[in-house]
């Protein structure tokens, strides 16, 4: 008998309907991106962009790290810094906007944010780590998630003290995304990594990297992991959750037709002009055309049109054209 890899899971306090975590990507998780996913469902929650500390404690935060659309569901405000009393209030600030979970980014590889000792750079100081997990912890009751890379063939030979500084500070569960921060997306997750963190650790272990159908899934979840963060693969293919558990649970998941994937893009850029303004969401639009592109079988030629669009009408225009019944 089947044994199913999708089910509820216990973070915290907190029970949630679904082991599946859409993933904070950068210029991509705001509320318009995350209420796209919820449309169709199937995850435990969403999570923002990257946001650091300092940005928060702004007089006047930008209000994409802020706002939560009214059709979301759960939502987790991912922050990074490396001062504690600066998580701290942060902390405040999140769950003053709608925070359901709180997580401390320690796995982003941008020379910009480790050059201020954040992100993949706390990885390399686990006492640091543990002051940071332990002011986060103090500052919330709210499921608490630390997220971190692999040590892969870098030497560091880190995974055990950041598994331990991790466990030791409080937090809920953690989140191992399989490549080390040195790694670019060709490189192949390192499952066994992922393997011996969950061994290691005395907390949930949910595993991220390059899940994007159900056997990835499958493959990601036989490392031990008790759920899977899924980053890249659901943009333009906000179903993708909905279509997880489909194939979980052995029914047939029917994708949307091209019309549908293009009213589906459509709304989601609209959106965007609404939270922010016309022309910064447009310049968004162009980086998740070639996505919807993708999901709707289109050429990938298309995309050089959607790179001129000047206005909400014309993209209304050539998506009517282009994301057509073939």
């Amino acid at each position: 008998m089947h044994k199913p890899l999708i089910r509820p899971i216990q973070l915290g306090q907190k029970l949630f309907e679904s082991n599946l975590i859409q993933a904070p990507l950068a210029g991509v998780s705001c509320a318009p991106f995350r209420e796209m996913i919820w449309q169709f469902g199937g995850l435990a929650y969403c999570a923002t962009e990257m946001v650091s500390a300092k940005t928060l404690l702004l007089r006047r935060p930008p209000k994409r790290y802020l706002y939560k659309g009214q059709n979301e569901g759960p939502l987790c405000f991912q922050l990074s810094g490396d001062n504690p009393d600066e998580l701290r209030r942060a902390v405040d600030i999140a769950l003053a906007n709608g925070a359901d979970v709180i997580d401390l980014n320690c796995g982003c590889p941008m020379p910009k944010v480790r050059h201020k000792n954040c992100g993949s750079k706390l990885l390399s100081n686990s006492h640091k780590l543990y002051q940071l997990v332990s002011a986060l912890r103090k500052a919330t009751d709210k499921p608490l998630s630390i997220k971190i890379r692999v040590d892969g063939d870098s030497g560091d030979q880190c995974n055990t003290d950041v598994v331990k500084a991790i466990n030791d500070g409080g937090a809920d569960f953690l989140i191992v995304h399989g490549r080390h921060w040195t790694d670019d997306y060709e490189t192949s997750v390192r499952y066994d990594e992922i393997a011996k963190i969950v061994e290691a650790s005395n907390i949930p272990v949910i595993g991220n990297g390059d899940v994007k159908d159900y056997p990835s899934l499958q493959k990601l979840m036989a490392t031990g992991c008790v759920g899977a963060m899924i980053g890249r693969g659901s943009v333009g293919r906000p179903w993708l959750f909905a279509e997880l558990q489909a194939a979980d649970q052995g029914r047939v998941f029917t994708s949307p037709t091209a019309v549908q994937v293009g009213e589906i893009f459509l709304a989601h850029i609209s959106k965007l002009i609404a939270l922010e303004n016309e022309s910064r969401a447009l310049l968004q639009g162009r980086q998740f055309s070639k996505y919807y592109a993708r999901a709707a079988k289109l050429n990938a030629d298309v995309c050089h049109k959607f790179y001129q669009v000047k206005s909400l009408d014309e993209l209304r225009a050539l998506i009517s054209d282009n994301f057509r019944m073939s």
